[in-house]
């Protein structure tokens, strides 16, 4: 793909980010959006992997930014949820990271969320890590990262 496509594919694909509400919009809604913006099909496999790379650096400059502006504005109040589990972070709007403490063990627990009478509660989906395998996990991170940015380097 030549520079100036890659840099046309790119602009676009940043405006929309902008404009974009990160909790719903999903990667293909972006490449359907920059796709009419172009007047180019950007499913093609070739311009697929290089929005996907585009959108993961957006979201980790913006995960970059979240991370320096909550060290600057001191720490921030703790959430719970409705069952009154610490809330970590939220992945989504349906997705949430949770510590909790089932049975004397306490749980990482990364799980999908649904309302019911104006109440959040977990679905089945997801899963609960104990110490042992959330330190295995958290130790395996790097190599985690690794692999994806091998497997985006090779689609692009």
């Amino acid at each position: 793909m030549e520079l100036k496509l890659r840099m046309q594919i790119k602009e676009a694909v940043l405006e929309i980010l902008e404009d974009s509400d990160m909790e719903t919009t999903t990667e293909h809604q972006i490449r359907r959006l920059a796709s009419k913006k172009l007047d180019l099909d950007l499913d093609k496999s070739e311009y697929k992997a290089y929005v996907r790379h585009v959108v993961n650096s957006f979201l980790e400059e913006q995960k970059v930014k979240q991370e320096d502006d909550e060290e600057e504005g001191g720490k921030q109040e703790q959430e719970y949820d409705d069952e009154g589990n610490l809330v970590i972070c939220r992945l989504s709007a349906k997705r949430k990271v949770t510590i909790q403490n089932f049975r004397g063990a306490n749980l990482v627990s990364i799980r999908e969320y649904f309302h019911d009478g104006g109440v959040e509660r977990p679905t089945t989906k997801g899963i609960s890590l104990n110490e042992e395998q959330w330190s295995n996990l958290r130790k395996n991170i790097p190599a985690i990262e690794k692999a994806v940015k091998d497997m985006q380097d090779r689609d692009i």
